[in-house]
C-alpha cells in the first residue's frame, strides 16, 4: 500500500532537545525496549530520529553541549516549566 507522508511541523529547538532525547534513549542505551515494547512503533522512532539527525547541523558542532542546554532553556522559558530537570546530552 503506498501510503503519503505524515508531515510533523517543530520548531528548531523542539527537534534539537528532541533530537538529543531520541539519542540517548536508542544510541547510549537500552531504555528504548522499556519505553516502547511494541517494535511495530520503533519504525516511526527511527524515521524521526533518522530524519532530525539529517537536518540538524547542531549535531556536528563542537559547542554542541552549550547550544543543547540553551535550546532546552528556550523551551523550558516557553512552556513555563520548572528548569530542575537534568541536562542530558550526547556528549555527556
Amino acid at each position: 500500500m503506498d501510503e503519503e507522508p505524515v508531515i510533523i511541523k517543530l520548531t528548531h529547538d523542539q527537534a534539537f532537545v528532541l533530537s538529543d532525547w531520541l539519542y540517548e534513549v536508542m544510541m547510549r542505551s537500552d531504555k528504548l525496549d522499556a519505553i516502547v515494547p511494541d517494535r511495530a512503533v520503533w519504525s516511526g522512532i527511527h524515521a524521526i530520529s533518522g530524519t532530525l539527525e539529517t537536518t540538524l547541523p547542531e549535531v556536528f558542532m563542537p559547542d554542541y553541549n552549550g547550544r543543547l542546554e540553551q535550546a532546552r532553556q528556550r523551551l523550558i522559558e516557553t512552556t513555563g516549566g520548572a528548569d530542575d530537570e537534568p541536562s542530558r546530552s550526547q556528549g555527556s
